[in-house]
């Protein structure tokens, strides 16, 4: 079968697959878990830092955003998944194990997150 005749919604369907955008944002959080529960090679201290303020709502993992005066920085992936991290629900989400998560976040929806994303 030759792909390259097909529009990039149909190959996607063709080859159940998920958009470039929708696969960021998973891919996004995924690394975002790795890197807070120190299961990814990198110094969270780095890139992170937990927002103390927020305990009582949402989920205890909250990440503290800091103020970007640069607009090419908001692209930057430790400033663009923190809003995407902070508006996971704590019922609907499993942070006790990676696996879990990666199971939890998938059958989330995240379409409203998506547009704010």
């Amino acid at each position: 079968m030759d792909l390259q005749t097909f529009f990039y919604c149909d190959r996607l369907l063709k080859l159940e697959l998920c958009n470039l955008e929708w696969r960021r944002l998973y891919f996004d959080l995924y690394m975002c878990y790795r890197i807070i529960f120190s299961q990814a090679n990198v110094c969270m201290q780095d890139l992170f830092e937990f927002d103390n303020a927020s305990q009582t709502r949402g989920h205890l993992y909250k990440l503290y955003k800091r103020h970007s005066y640069n607009s090419v920085r908001t692209s930057y992936f430790a400033v663009r998944v923190i809003n995407l991290w902070n508006t996971l629900r704590a019922d609907r989400v499993d942070f006790s194990s990676f696996a879990a998560f990666k199971r939890t976040v998938e059958q989330t929806d995240l379409s409203m997150l998506l547009l704010r994303y």
